[in-house]
């Protein structure tokens, strides 16, 4: 197959609003020989893309490709023999013409040469868009709830943003291992979705007082663990909500950065403080590989139902309208929104 000189992709001017978002075209990517080159069909639109676009997490140079989820199609294989002999690369099964998920800064163009490692073949039931849509979530949920608080049957776990495509996913993960979940949303409406996927109890934060609803639920002891991808509007607050030894996971940071605390807070209950990173969970080919096929075990089993709420156009206008859609406090968004950078033309 004939592959162009030149490919369209999106991508951030500097740091800065939403005006930062340009379309432009690049050279095709230049292959390296430890990478897989892929076809990309589909961008996820993840919070994360914020915390770039704004530079709360830096970019070295500019411009600089958006997005860090992606599935699309092999085109072309590595070519050093030591790839190519190692034995979780061939475990994974590579194929030119195979479907793939990545993830990694510079999802959103139309061709990307990815280290193999952050490349992953999908089963063949995975369609391009499911793929898209579940792959950073899934990931971080698999990772995070079991090194960044192992959750186990009998705790009481709290999840920030419950009816979001994470807080779906969190909530179906953590009652899969026996967990109560206690969550929060804006919406009736949204309460019943992640009541669907097992939420145990909704509280709707726009008319309850969240910590004291949590106090009424568990007999004023608190929950095990909170998992807050919200932020700095929520993070003082997650201290109260916790019993004594518990665990706040700082998952993202929707509402802007948490401020700054003294490590004296954590003694009064005796808790622990979480930052992670998925990508450093799946650092090692021993690790990616058991936590991807832990994820696809959660897929194929039905028990993460990805929820495609919106799919945006592969144009600027596009990217910055997915990006207002994930971002806007108490909208309507309960799921995943993606990018059709291309068609899943077969090779």
């Amino acid at each position: 197959m004939a592959l162009p000189d030149t490919i369209n992709a999106i991508v951030y001017t500097g740091a800065g609003g939403y005006e930062v978002i340009d379309k432009v075209t690049l050279p095709f990517p230049k292959q390296k020989p430890d990478e897989v080159v892929v076809k990309i069909v589909y961008g996820g639109v993840n919070s994360i893309d914020t915390y770039f676009r704004k530079g709360l997490y830096p970019i070295g140079s500019y411009p600089q490709v958006c997005g860090v989820e992606a599935s699309g199609i092999i085109v072309a294989l590595p070519t050093d023999e030591s790839v190519l002999n190692d034995k979780w690369y061939k475990l994974r099964g590579y194929k030119v013409g195979a479907n793939v998920v990545l993830g990694g800064l510079g999802a959103y163009a139309e061709y990307r040469s990815v280290p193999w490692r952050s490349v992953f073949p999908t089963p063949d039931t995975f369609s391009l868009d499911i793929a898209a849509a579940s792959w950073s979530h899934g990931m971080t949920v698999v990772t995070l709830m079991t090194e960044a608080y192992n959750v186990q049957k009998g705790d009481i776990i709290f999840i920030h943003t419950v009816a979001g495509g994470l807080g779906l996913f969190f909530t179906a993960y953590a009652k899969s291992r026996g967990a109560t979940v206690i969550g929060t949303t804006s919406t009736p409406e949204k309460a019943e979705l992640a009541k669907s996927y097992g939420a145990d109890h909704v509280i709707l934060y726009t008319k309850e007082n969240t910590v004291e609803r949590v106090k009424e639920l568990t007999n004023g002891e608190g929950v095990h663990a909170v998992f807050d991808g919200v932020g700095k509007d929520t993070f003082l607050a997650d201290f109260d909500l916790l019993r004594r030894k518990g665990t706040l996971v700082a998952v993202g940071n929707a509402s802007g950065p948490p401020d700054p605390i003294s490590p004296l807070k954590l003694s009064a209950k005796n808790l622990k403080l979480v930052r992670p990173s998925m990508g450093n969970y799946i650092a090692t080919p021993e690790e990616a590989h058991h936590y991807s096929q832990e994820f696809f075990k959660a897929i194929q089993s039905g028990l993460f139902k990805p929820r495609i709420v919106n799919v945006y156009p592969f144009t600027a206008d596009g990217v910055r309208d997915a990006q207002k859609e994930i971002t806007t406090p108490g909208g309507k968004l309960a799921g995943k929104v993606l990018i059709k950078v291309s068609d899943d033309a077969r090779l």
